[in-house]
Parts: C-alpha cells; structure tokens; sequence
C-alpha cells in the first residue's frame, strides 16, 4: 500500500477533499445492433465518435418515449403540474425521472431495465472484446475505478464473468505524421509513462483473477512499446493504432511487434471520444439533447461542472456464425453540483 502511495504522490494523483455534491452519470447505449435507423451506419469511413453520440442520441430518444408514454397512458393528474401528466413537466421531453434511474450517487441515463440482459448462448461461444478509453478530462488517480465500474457494467450487460480482449486507450496518444517513420518517432514523446503503468497494474490484477483474458493497448509506437513491455508483468498481447494520418504501419513497430509476439491491429476511433463540450451538448436542452442539464434562462434541470471520464465499447462476436450478436457503449461522467 505504502508503494502505491507513493506513486501517487509523484504522480501527484491524491484526491482533494471537497464539500461539493457529486453525481456520477452512467449514459449507455444498449445494443445497437439491434437499433433503429438513426445508428445505420453510412457508406466510407466511420469513426466511432460519430457511432457513439449518434447511439445515445438513440437510446435517450427511445427512453423518453417509451417511459413517457407508459407513464402518460398509467399515471393520475397531478395538480402540481397543472393537470398536466408528470411526464410531461419539461416541455415536449418527459419529465427526467421518468426515463433516467437514481440509485445512491449515480444517475442511469437513460435508465437500464437489466431483465433483458444477457447473451442467446453459452459464453464459450463468443469472443468478447472491450476498449477502454480514458478521457482527458479525468484524473488517473481514478482509473482504477473506471475500471472496475466500465467491466461490472459490460459484464452485467452480457451476463458473463468475464471477457476475452480488453484494449486501453490513453489520452494524449496518436500516429500523426506526414510518414510512418515520422509518426513513429512522434509518437514516442506522446502521453505519460508513469499515469501509463500505474493503469496497467489495475488491469493486470483483473488478468491474475481470470476477469480478463487478453490485455492490449492503444497507439503504442515502437518507442513507447519498447519501453513500457520492459515494465510491466503482463505483456499486453495486443497493439490497436490508427495509420489513417501516416499510411502504413512504421517497420520499427511491425518488427517488434513480431519479436515481442504482439499482434497489430489497426482501428478508426478517436482517442477524445467524448469532449466536455459534446457530452453537454448531449445532454442540454438544445434541439437534439436528451434535457438533463438545466437552461439558465427557461428550463430546469442539473447544474454544475460536468467532466467526461471514461467511455467504453463492447462487442460480443458469435465464433461459429461469424456475426456479432452484441454492441454498445457505456460511459461515465461526474457533475460536480
């Protein structure tokens, strides 16, 4: 224990106290394979960013209507609201608490009816990927955290135990170069080492308990893969990066990769996959927010700093038939009130 504060110390990760009201927000998506039109992917390139907002957009507007007018059609006048149905309050958007869940500290938005959760088959027959991105908004002192709650949501989502590949992506961390060999080199001085390792650890504790079967990481260069498989216990099995700016894969990286017995995948996503600015976008009171957050001048609602944390996507690929049966995203944020 004593080590781990000590990291902490020159990370200068100690948490401050503070005498603020906190509420974490836990947005999701549910599957979106099984989604309407509105999250159809388009013809070219797609990254995931647009997947993902366009999802909850989705998710949130299925919420409101489906607790709105459950609620509309079961629920008695209420003289508060002028005879108005409860569920109407905000204007054309029900009511918040109709659609979104309390529970202790956390806000569900919208809110998750787990009696569906779960997969069609036996765990055996799927591979169950997760990419973890931490946001840059968010301190790494709590990363530990993100974690657990990121994998307790996944795995009660798909009722399992545990999953095969979970892939970290850090802040910071990019191939951006008019060449591989320039992005490479570029690469090297790109995030933080120490915030780096100190995350690795807490995975590594859920790959000792079998939580998690494969590790991997995010836009590791040949530098900083060198340098970080040299640190850790659990080397990670597998590095995802993004060529779209560079072209190819540097030969520095393709060569250790094949030394070091890590695979290379490549990926469209983005490292910032949820800024500040879109996530109050999402949830403010403009044409296509879901009506959370208060507008200062005419609706009601939370009111406070708001700070992205981590989001995460999972899918769940059926082996045998080849398809993905499960898709979706999880993501958390703390309104400071």
């Amino acid at each position: 224990m004593g080590i781990v504060f000590s990291c902490l110390e020159r990370l200068g990760l100690f948490g401050q106290s503070s005498s603020r009201t906190m509420t974490r927000l836990i947005l999701s998506t549910g599957n979106i394979i099984s989604g309407g039109p509105s999250i159809i992917r388009k013809p070219g390139a797609y990254r995931s960013n647009l997947e993902f907002t366009n999802s909850l957009r989705s998710s949130f507007l299925a919420a409101q209507q489906d607790y709105g007018a459950a609620s509309t059609n079961g629920s008695a006048k209420d003289a508060a609201t002028n005879g108005k149905p409860s569920s109407q309050i905000n204007g054309d958007r029900p009511a918040t608490d109709i659609w979104t869940q309390r529970d202790g500290d956390a806000l569900y938005v919208p809110r998750i009816d787990w009696s569906g959760a779960g997969l069609q088959e036996e765990r055996a027959q799927y591979e169950i990927t997760l990419k973890l991105f931490f946001l840059p908004t968010a301190p790494a002192a709590d990363r530990p955290k993100y974690i657990t709650a990121a994998m307790d949501l996944v795995k009660k989502e798909l009722g399992v135990a545990d999953v095969d590949l979970l892939i970290v992506s850090f802040p910071g961390m990019s191939f951006q170069g008019d060449c591989e060999w320039e992005a490479d080199k570029m690469n090297g001085s790109m995030g933080n080492d120490e915030e780096e390792l100190y995350t690795w650890t807490a995975l590594e504790a859920l790959h000792q308990q079998g939580q998690i079967q494969r590790l991997g990481i995010a836009e590791f260069g040949s530098e900083k893969l060198s340098n970080f498989i040299t640190k850790v216990k659990v080397r990670p099995a597998v590095d995802q990066i993004n060529i779209k700016n560079c072209c190819n894969v540097p030969p520095p990286l393709a060569q250790l990769a094949k030394e070091a017995d890590i695979e290379l995948l490549t990926h469209s996503d983005c490292t910032d996959i949820l800024p500040s600015g879109t996530l109050r976008e999402l949830l403010g009171q403009g044409p296509d927010g879901a009506g959370i957050l208060a507008d200062e001048r005419t609706r009601p609602g939370l009111q406070g700093n708001l700070v992205p944390q981590w989001v995460v996507k999972y899918t769940a690929f059926v082996k045998d038939r080849g398809v993905i049966e499960n898709k979706g995203y999880f993501a958390g944020a703390e309104l400071e009130e």
